[in-house]
């Protein structure tokens, strides 16, 4: 490792500010923010991504973000359409998390997905930026995903090997016990809420070493339900998330589709005001 690349490591002390100036984000929903409505700009996303962002711009000046990530997209349509686009803004820290909409296809390989995503990291580390990459969530929680939770697996230890390969940081999901909870997530049961996503800024945020405000959140307790109850609750999600997803796929066709990037070019970053990111932890909640 040069000196120039150990000056900007993530593991080293981090007394002083952060040295980064201009994040852009890469990735499909998860990055996008779907899940964690933007209480100021309606039908808008907020997410993980603008959480790091917001923190990472309180403690220096110029710092601008961008976040090309859209819905739906297959690693292969990130590296195609993100990557160059990406590498035009010339990043200072990149984060990329893809593979995800792969890896839980039915008869998927997780190696194949990860010869792409290698692919993408070695194009994205070729600019000098930092690079944070994402492992998968462990799915054993959940009853839906967690027969693909070896393939998630597979495919982590693939990501691990791939930053270790290119000094890129790894953002641990699998680790982060405390998000594999059902009360972390979204209607959909597959996108994080506003909770999960404020859980894994957190974790970016301890992997790039930034110190931050950003507190744990404690999920409202458990509702109380009967069989009978739950099992309505598991009809109502199915007819109205699951059915459509599985349609999607049958017809080639993604969430995506005619959505553009939030956020395509690095602007100045508007922190959400803190009684309003309460409100809106409340509303997830209720």
């Amino acid at each position: 490792m040069s000196d120039a690349e150990g000056d900007r490591g993530p593991y080293l002390a981090n007394e002083q500010a952060h040295p980064w100036r201009r994040f852009v984000a890469l990735g499909d929903s998860f990055t996008e923010g779907v899940g964690d409505p933007d209480p100021t700009r309606p039908g808008m996303f907020r997410g993980w991504a603008d959480r790091v962002a917001e923190a990472l711009s309180r403690q220096v000046d110029d710092f601008a973000y961008a976040n090309l990530a859209v819905r739906g997209k297959l690693i292969r349509q990130i590296v195609d359409d993100q990557i160059e686009p990406a590498l035009a803004l010339k990043p200072d820290l990149i984060t990329l998390c893809a593979g995800g909409n792969d890896v839980i296809r039915p008869r998927s390989d997780p190696d194949a997905v990860a010869e792409v995503f290698r692919d993408a990291v070695a194009r994205l580390a070729g600019s000098g930026a930092t690079l944070v990459v994402f492992t998968g969530i462990d799915t054993a929680f959940t009853p839906v995903f967690r027969p693909i939770r070896g393939k998630v697996a597979i495919y982590n230890e693939n990501v691990r090997a791939v930053a270790e390969e290119f000094d890129g940081i790894v953002a641990d999901q699998w680790a982060l016990k405390t998000v594999q909870d059902p009360r972390f997530f979204a209607d959909d049961r597959l996108h994080f809420n506003a909770l999960g996503h404020h859980e894994v800024a957190r974790m970016v945020l301890r992997a790039l070493n930034v110190p931050n405000d950003l507190t744990p959140m404690q999920p409202d307790p458990l509702p109380l339900r009967t069989w009978r109850e739950a099992r309505a609750e598991d009809l109502v999600w199915a007819r109205t998330h699951l059915v459509p997803w599985v349609l999607r796929r049958l017809r080639h066709q993604s969430s995506g589709d005619n959505v553009t990037a939030k956020r395509p070019e690095p602007l100045p970053v508007t922190t959400l005001a803190p009684g309003q990111d309460a409100a809106a932890r409340r509303g997830e909640q209720t």
